[in-house]
């Protein structure tokens, strides 16, 4: 079988997985709405499967099972959902956000084979102990306990073999749905799919680059060296290859051990402090930060230490973001909205078809119900959620580093107060805003800020002469062109073309039944039981194409 058609046939195979899994958990009506119902199993087609059980669980409960059920791809894909709070509602989030991806282990053979495959030598010939049965095992990779040569300790994460195949067999579905329902489905475009699959082939992408993972882990070593409450584990480069990471093993009590961490002494509040002023430096300093520290990806050291781990998921913040996110806080304190809507404008998160004046009053409202509360009275991560809320309403769409902040942020938050249950990350935030609105307050820096945006000026009105000439030379030589785009007739188009192929069945039909009728009247045989049997199968045949026709336009659901 030609590699391009096996690719076909194995996408068919996962196109009917997808619509059984869908109508398994009563999505039927999106599976209808697509159009895929024809590429399920017979069963599917036909009619419903839904069991029972699934009947009495919430709609973002079966979503949740529906995405663990169809594997690794769409488990990573629901996680990504769960920080987009701004596209789903908060319910499908939260739900979303309890995905787990632990998979069985895959065989040690493997595991060898990938290691001499990457690196170029058996195990033995690398470490003097390997242990067989690993530590953790996720639906991208497993990692394993190790010794190398020299006797240090080190953690070994193996890439699965072949999930690279099937997450790129499941992106190119995921592409085809999103581009489908941009098309035919309306208000699906208001959610842009097409570039929630992007910045989700982005991130998963990224999460199986073991070499960028490295380097991450080097970078936040070297940013926090200098934190003696925090801790990075080292990167072995000489053991680390395409499906290879290898990492020194860190010993400590899990973050969400309570019960040992409290047995032994450690100040929950404590840590979860020093947590919280790690990822305000690493956000508002160093412009890298960790967008999953939750509980599972944390250890506490014997000294009291919190060692972060699993460096996949990583936000970065450019210089001009961190300046806005002061901007946009010097506009909450002074309670500018204008100023406020303008920022999300320059970021582009505004676009000119958003309703101004319902967002300026929305973002008015949060302003007013937090504005002269005492930080300790404010519960950060709620906060949050009211924000992304009324953004989510206007239809403000958040990019994907500021939504990285916004996950880190809150899964921050939720260590925190699980470590200790009067921590607010708003405290902690605190002290870093108010240096830095200090700071691009300062005169230094408004003067520096002045003598830039002349210069800029400066440039702008150098070039305007030129840029001016060449559109009106563009004008005058018939080059300058004016383009409409039609937007939003593409359902009428769909309706207009679905109601005149119905028109032309029906009068297909009608012909068949009034050629019949000709025929039996004319009583040419063959007969049976004195009726023509060619003008009898002729009202067979339209009896069979009316029931067809009727059963289509009540399934559709235009009549």
């Amino acid at each position: 079988m030609a590699p391009g058609t096996f690719r076909k046939y194995r996408m068919l195979k996962r196109y009917k997985d997808i619509v059984d899994v869908l109508i398994k958990y009563e999505f039927g009506h999106i599976v209808d709405r697509m159009g895929l119902r024809p590429f399920g199993s017979f069963k599917s087609r036909v009619g419903k499967s839904v069991k029972k059980e699934y009947r009495y669980l919430t709609g973002p409960e079966r979503a949740r099972m529906a995405l663990e059920e169809l594997g690794p791809t769409y488990v990573k894909l629901g996680q990504i959902l769960s920080m987009r709070h701004d596209l789903i509602p908060a319910k499908y989030a939260n739900e979303f956000a309890r995905l787990q991806d632990n998979v069985p282990p895959f065989d040690f053979e493997s595991v060898k084979r990938i290691i001499k495959n990457d690196l170029g030598k058996d195990v033995s010939e690398f470490f003097s102990e390997f242990r067989e049965e690993p530590i953790a095992s996720a639906s991208i990779g497993q990692v394993h306990y190790a010794k190398l040569l020299n006797g240090d300790e080190v953690a070994v994460k193996v890439q699965r073999p072949g999930i690279r195949k099937v997450i790129e067999s499941d992106l190119d579905i995921m592409y085809s749905l999103a581009g489908f329902a941009e098309q035919h489905i309306e208000g699906a475009e208001l959610y842009k799919p097409t570039d929630i699959v992007d910045e989700f082939s982005k991130s998963i992408h990224a999460e199986m680059d073991y070499v960028r993972e490295a380097t991450n882990i080097e970078r936040f070593s070297n940013n926090l060296k200098d934190d003696p409450n925090i801790y990075v584990h080292k990167v072995f480069w000489d053991f680390c290859g395409e499906y290879v990471l290898t990492t020194e093993y860190i010993r400590g009590i899990k973050g969400d051990d309570f019960e040992k961490i409290d047995e032994y002494g450690f100040n929950r509040y404590k840590i979860a402090e020093n947590g919280g002023q790690s990822f305000m430096k690493q956000v508002f300093e160093d412009g890298v930060f960790h967008a999953d520290a939750h509980s599972g990806n944390v250890l506490i050291m014997w000294d009291g230490k919190i060692a972060l781990l699993d460096f996949g998921m990583v936000g970065y913040l450019p210089d001009y973001i961190r300046k806005g996110l002061v901007d946009t806080l010097i506009a909450i304190v002074e309670r500018d909205t204008s100023k406020y809507i303008e920022i999300l404008r320059e970021f582009g998160m505004v676009g000119y078809d958003v309703d101004t004046s319902k967002l300026t009053l929305d973002i008015e409202y949060i302003l007013n119900k937090y504005y002269g509360r005492p930080m300790y009275h404010i519960d950060g991560a709620a906060m949050i959620e009211d924000i992304v809320a009324v953004l989510r309403r206007n239809w403000v769409t958040i990019p994907n580093n500021l939504a990285m902040l916004i996950k880190g942020m809150m899964t921050i938050a939720g260590f925190g107060t699980m470590m200790a249950p009067g921590f607010n990350i708003i405290q902690i935030a605190e002290p870093y805003a108010k240096k830095l609105m200090h700071e691009r307050l300062s005169p230094k820096n408004l003067s520096k800020t002045a003598f830039k945006d002349i210069w800029e000026f400066g440039r702008f009105f150098h070039k305007l002469p030129k840029q001016m000439s060449n559109i009106l030379t563009s004008v005058q030589d018939g080059e300058a062109r004016i383009v409409f785009k039609h937007e939003g007739i593409e359902p009428v188009v769909s309706e207009i073309n679905a109601a005149s192929n119905r028109l032309s069945f029906s009068l297909i039909i009608a012909s068949i039944i009034i050629g019949s009728s000709l025929v039996i009247q004319t009583g040419m045989g063959p007969v049976i039981g004195g009726i023509p049997l060619l003008g009898l199968a002729g009202f067979v045949i339209a009896g069979i194409f009316g029931m067809g026709l009727v059963i289509y336009i009540i399934r559709s659901g235009s009549f």
